[in-house]
């Protein structure tokens, strides 16, 4: 009886404790997402001729003398040109430096996707080469397949995740469809970088050619297929020399495969799973895995490795000292647990070898139904690329965009991880965010949802020391607007349109690379709180004074809501 009732109690409806929200989550992207990996090519349907600042907004911009009251237009809801201004000046200031495309290729983080060709789960689910399109078009610039030998036609190799219940596509049609997505970019002339591809091989020496083959035919002089420069140059005397990004143009640059002499099969699974399901069905697939080895990469396909050969560790030398019988341009590929477990100890001698030479972290196996890892501490020992699931646009994928805004997918890595930095970003000084807080413009109400919303902002400070997953969190109280006085619409905005007036404070380790992610949310009794609109940046980009920031929504997508805010950093 005792268990009975405990049992009834856990179901009460009544019970104060409520549900653990998960921040981190996002919904399926599709074809109107426009963020992901830096705002590449996609336009909103939104115009920012279409965007508003309530008049609560406007009245404060007037009192913290940002403009006038004639500029503010208090006396009509028309937007004056002054506050549209305001609307069009962005958030963040890019500094030219971070876009500059004359360093080495290892000098660059490069916004990448892991099993591109899915379109949701990673165990079950749909393949689709249209999914290269959309992670390209959102910023990626480093997608992945996975290559199989064909079932009914051996010419014909597909695409795919194998072990599992995931549909198949032609390996042909996506080299198709990353060859439009190429010339589409080339015929508006814009975002002239390469694209690179991380090719997974599980096909036997006959499936490698016709792979090779495949992708001559396709992509023609697209195809990076030999190096940039001329025989006897510095990059061939084993200096370890490498392409600067500016060298590599527009080609499509292949990963391709290298396996270590008596190489072991890696095991990125070895994590818990999140629940029992998931655990019997990754022990499954990891048996299988096992099963098979890729073998050897026939010499036709490891020469379309120019610059990059990626290689799995077997010991500790490659960031001890050197790789022992590393290819050239090695390319370390490793677990987001596989490297996890090395910080913070060799964080410094990692960060050191990858400013010589590339490496891929990608997400661990257990992450089957397309949550990520959290990129910020592997891009603070300079990991190039940290490949994340692209099919939502879930915590990751937000602070990926924000390190790839307005740089079309590489963004230059901080000095101290670059070639003779000494691999360490923190500084030494202690310093101070204050987030001003005014307050936020149109936040749109899912479609069951009606105004009876309490919203709050809540904000995560993500720092590349952060190990552990525990970011330091700050939130406003949440906004309701007073019944009594609801007919004084200009002092009491509705819910739609919250004014907070609030200051939030962090500190912090003095480092390039920490950010900022916010989200505004409703305080629901009794339940999870709904997160409505989401916005994330790197602090080192926050443009000064008053900014209103454009909210995406779950997918990605621009909305009409913006938020007031002021970015206040110092040293303490």
């Amino acid at each position: 009886m005792s268990e009975l009732i405990s049992g009834i109690a856990r179901l009460s409806p009544f019970s104060k404790k409520k549900a653990v929200d998960d921040e981190d989550k996002g919904e399926a992207i599709d074809a109107e997402t426009v963020a992901g990996g830096g705002h590449a090519s996609r336009q909103s349907a939104i115009t920012k001729d279409q965007l508003r600042v309530c008049h609560t907004l406007r009245s404060y911009l007037v009192k913290e003398n940002v403009i006038t009251e004639d500029d503010a237009g208090l006396e009509s809801e028309h937007t004056t040109s002054v506050v549209r201004d305001l609307l069009n000046k962005s958030h963040i200031n890019v500094p030219p430096e971070v876009l500059d495309r004359s360093h080495p290729l290892p000098d660059y983080y490069i916004s990448s996707s892991h099993n591109t060709y899915l379109m949701a789960h990673q165990l079950f689910g749909e393949s689709s080469a249209t999914a290269y399109e959309t992670a390209l078009a959102t910023g990626s610039r480093c997608v992945e397949i996975d290559a199989w030998d064909g079932d009914e036609n051996k010419d014909e190799p597909k695409v795919t995740h194998g072990y599992t219940l995931v549909s198949n596509i032609p390996f042909r049609q996506v080299c198709e469809t990353i060859r439009d997505v190429v010339d589409k970019e080339a015929a508006q002339e814009r975002n002239a970088a390469p694209v690179v591809l991380s090719l997974e091989n599980h096909c036997d020496p006959h499936g490698q050619l016709r792979l090779a083959q495949i992708m001559r035919e396709v992509w023609g002089d697209r195809l990076l297929s030999k190096a940039v420069r001329d025989k006897g140059s510095r990059e061939q005397d084993h200096t370890g020399e490498h392409v600067t990004l500016a060298e590599l143009g527009s080609k499509i640059v292949v990963i391709v495969e290298y396996h270590l002499p008596n190489e072991q099969l890696s095991d990125d699974t070895s994590s818990s799973s999140e629940d029992e399901e998931e655990r019997s069905t990754q022990e499954a697939y990891r048996e299988k895995k096992k099963a098979t080895n890729a073998g050897i990469i026939i010499p036709e396909l490891a020469e379309l490795g120019v610059y990059a050969q990626s290689v799995k560790p077997q010991n500790n030398s490659w960031f001890e000292a050197e790789l022992e019988n590393a290819p050239h341009h090695q390319l370390i590929n490793v677990s987001e647990t596989g490297l996890q477990a090395f910080l913070p100890t060799y964080s410094a001698k990692i960060a050191r070898h990858n400013s010589r030479h590339l490496m891929r972290v990608f997400p661990k196996g257990t992450r089957i139904s397309s949550k990520n890892l959290s990129p910020v501490p592997f891009w603070g020992i300079g990991a190039q690329i940290c490949a994340l699931n692209w099919q939502t646009f879930g915590g990751a994928s937000q602070l990926n965009e924000a390190l790839f805004s307005g740089s079309g997918g590489y963004v230059l890595k901080p000095a101290a991880l670059r070639g003779g930095g000494n691999g360490i970003l923190n500084t030494g000084r202690r310093t101070k965010l204050k987030l001003h807080v005014a307050g936020a413009t149109d936040l749109p109400l899912p479609p069951d949802r009606d105004g009876e919303i309490k919203p709050y902002l809540t904000c995560t400070l993500v720092h590349p020391d952060d190990l552990d997953g525990k970011p330091p969190k700050r939130k406003t109280a949440p906004y309701k607007p007073h019944k009594l006085t609801s007919f004084l619409h200009h002092d009491n905005p509705p819910a739609t349109d919250p004014f907070w007036k609030e200051v939030l404070e962090w500190e912090y380790d003095e480092n390039e690379l920490v950010f900022l992610r916010l989200l505004i949310k409703s305080d629901d009794s009794f339940a999870r709180n709904p997160i409505f609109v989401v916005a994330s940046l790197r602090l080192a980009y926050a443009a000064p004074g008053w900014n209103f920031i454009r909210m995406l929504d779950l997918k990605g997508h621009e909305t009409k809501c913006t938020l007031l805010v002021k970015f206040e950093i110092e040293h303490v």
